[in-house]
């Protein structure tokens, strides 16, 4: 039996069928949404009135069917991300091409690789901030959806989907779980409704009730604290380790756990044996796959804010700005700091030593992509402790640092004394007040700190 096959959210559809032509006559035919409407409602309204209209129905269009709603109650909207499942269409495979995801046979191919890749890899998305799109690919080959994601890290040969992506892998309990590790929910009933794949990031805590996840989603790739196995159809994800996993390089330990020295050597493990290919490859006019290199070795040291739409293989003022903010890092300045790699430069990206880019200086205007201002990056978020550290009696600095958080965003009034390490009323009470701030009511605003009551604290 041929898989069903589907794509994971509705993308604009280019097909020449009378139908799909009727709709998008119809659709010219509306005005947008009024002030106040959903405009995915009233996408939905047009598509069905169209439909109607193109078979000759004679009766109503149905119904808008209602947004489901999450299956953990009292969580707020924001914590779980919208991965919508569009109609049955053909999966978009290396290329472009159109791939009919059939019925499996033969082995196949797992390309060695280490955790460490795997995450480094995960983190290159999250720093490029690659838009969610079941259509679109990012200039490294692979698809900008949550299976395109999975892919990518696990270094695949091709694009995979939720329905296959357990054949590079084999299936392992909750407590084997580590870093580069995958939670898979294929729903085989409707391949269409839920299914989402995500990569594990690690535990934020003992209890092992949430992990950082890092998942392609709307709009964008991100990593975040989520309650295992998921926000929503938590006990249908599925823990898989990936088929070709090698042991870790030396020094590659401290990569996975907290982002130590070797954290941001190079992806791939011929990479750090690239030598130096000269100056002349690199400058106006140069379009060369070492240009593409640099810009992933800069984009993973911290100059992602330096490109719009990631590196490629044609030189650009982002790399110019990228390499003179990297090199400007390591202290040097003058010829040693003129936006164009030399030797030193180039050894120390590739070994993944010295310093990472920083904050944006005054200096670096003019230096982004196409010669704009360089965009200050999005504050960062201190990972989320786990509500254990959030319970009457709990004594920790993390309560410290909520509270200070809490008086910073102007939610002082309930402190009689300032905030202090050990969780109190006062403490609930601003939390609270906080959530309700969010427009949270019920459950969601109980006073106590999820990731995403964290994550919007601290952003």
């Amino acid at each position: 039996m041929e898989a069903p096959v589907f794509e994971e959210f509705d993308p604009e559809s280019d097909c020449d069928c009378p139908g799909c032509a009727a709709r998008r006559r119809a659709s010219h035919l509306f005005s947008p949404a009024p002030s106040g409407g959903h405009p995915s409602a009233h996408r939905a309204l047009v598509v069905a009135t169209a439909t109607a209209a193109a078979l000759g129905a004679a009766q109503a269009a149905p119904a808008v069917a209602a947004q489901q709603a999450p299956d953990r109650p009292g969580v707020p909207a924001g914590d779980e991300p919208t991965t919508p499942q569009g109609r049955k269409a053909p999966l978009h495979g290396p290329a472009g091409q159109p791939a009919r995801p059939g019925v499996p046979t033969g082995p196949v191919a797992t390309p060695p690789t280490t955790r460490a890749d795997i995450i480094r890899r995960a983190k290159l998305w999250v720093s490029a901030q690659v838009p969610y799109s079941m259509s679109a690919f990012w200039h490294d080959g692979y698809r900008q959806d949550c299976s395109g994601f999975v892919s990518m890290a696990w270094h695949l040969p091709g694009n995979e989907w939720t329905g296959s992506l357990d054949r590079f892998g084999t299936r392992i309990a909750k407590e084997e779980l580590q870093p580069g590790d995958i939670l898979l929910f294929h729903n085989k009933a409707d391949p269409e409704k839920g299914s989402h794949v995500v990569v594990f990031g690690g535990w934020t805590d003992y209890t092992h009730s949430y992990y950082f996840v890092y998942e392609q989603t709307r709009p964008i790739t991100r990593r975040q604290a989520t309650p295992y196995a998921y926000w929503s159809h938590s006990d249908r994800y599925v823990p898989y380790r990936y088929k070709g996993l090698t042991s870790p390089a030396p020094g590659d330990a401290g990569v996975i756990v907290a982002g130590a020295a070797g954290a941001n050597r190079p992806v791939g493990g011929s990479v750090s044996a690239t030598s130096f290919p000269g100056r002349a490859v690199f400058g106006p006019g140069a379009n060369n796959s070492y240009v593409t290199l640099l810009g992933r070795l800069l984009v993973e040291r911290g100059a992602g804010r330096f490109y719009r739409s990631g590196p490629g293989p044609r030189w650009s003022a982002a790399d110019g700005g990228a390499t003179r903010a990297f090199q400007r890092a390591q202290g040097w300045s003058g010829a040693d700091a003129d936006g164009r790699p030399g030797p030193r430069t180039w050894s120390l990206l590739i070994t993944g030593t010295g310093r990472n880019i920083g904050a944006p200086q005054a200096t670096d205007a003019g230096s982004g992509a196409a010669g704009a201002p360089a965009v200050p990056p999005a504050p960062r978020v201190p990972p989320y402790p786990g509500r254990a550290v959030f319970r009457p009696g709990a004594r920790s600095a993390h309560v410290t640092q909520l509270g200070r958080q809490l008086v910073k965003k102007g939610f002082a009034r309930f402190y009689a004394t300032g905030p202090g390490p050990r969780w109190g009323e006062a403490d609930r009470r601003g939390v609270e007040a906080f959530q309700r701030a969010q427009g949270w009511r019920g459950g969601a605003a109980d006073g106590y700190p999820g990731p995403e009551t964290w994550r919007r604290l601290f952003s």
